[in-house]
């Protein structure tokens, strides 16, 4: 996965296309990856140097996830794209784009990008993000479809860190894992909670 992130980013900056910095170069990366028709938990862990014990507020992360309640949830996604925002009783709070559909999760993305701490997308750049902020602005209304709890003890893997110049490429591979529903029917729900 290290080679499809690093492959598509050298592919796009040949092209003068700087990750995340303009609406363009978002617009490419993502275009690109989605023409990934599978992309595997297992060639993710491949780049052992972004496995990480830990989460920083603000950063996007993948991990596998067996959610505790499963047997009363209409369904959950058991490889979740988020961004962590707080932490929380044995576990912490993250926004999961993967329950918004590609074009939603895009306007999200985009707006998210005006809350950034720099303009450097490089291992410095996070989110300044937290729930009265997120709640109180209309440009992030599809936030609310994806706000996730998260218990540490049903996490079942170490998280895979993505660098913040990967961001547009991870939003649109098809990594999404939902169990007991399928996306569209995820995906329709969530269009529906923030109408």
């Amino acid at each position: 996965m290290a080679i499809l992130f690093s492959d598509l980013l050298a592919k796009g900056v040949r092209q003068g296309k700087i990750p995340a910095k303009e609406q363009d170069a978002r617009t490419w990366y993502r275009n690109t990856a989605r023409k990934y028709s599978s992309v595997t938990e297992a060639s993710l862990r491949k780049d052992k140097t972004r496995l990480k014990s830990k989460i920083e507020v603000g950063s996007m992360y993948m991990f596998s996830y067996d959610a505790k309640t499963k047997a009363s949830l209409p369904y959950f996604d058991r490889f979740p794209l988020i961004f962590p925002f707080r932490a929380a009783k044995s576990g912490f709070y993250g926004i999961n784009l993967h329950y918004l559909p590609p074009t939603l999760r895009a306007k999200l993305m985009d707006n998210l990008y005006d809350v950034a701490s720099n303009k450097k997308f490089d291992e410095s750049t996070r989110l300044r993000l937290n729930y009265s902020l997120l709640s109180s602005a209309s440009k992030f209304s599809g936030f609310k479809a994806c706000v996730k709890q998260y218990l540490n003890s049903q996490v079942k893997s170490r998280f895979i860190y993505v660098y913040p110049a990967e961001w547009d490429i991870a939003l649109f591979l098809p990594t999404e894992n939902f169990a007991g529903a399928s996306k569209s029917k995820v995906w329709a729900d969530s269009r529906k909670m923030i109408t």
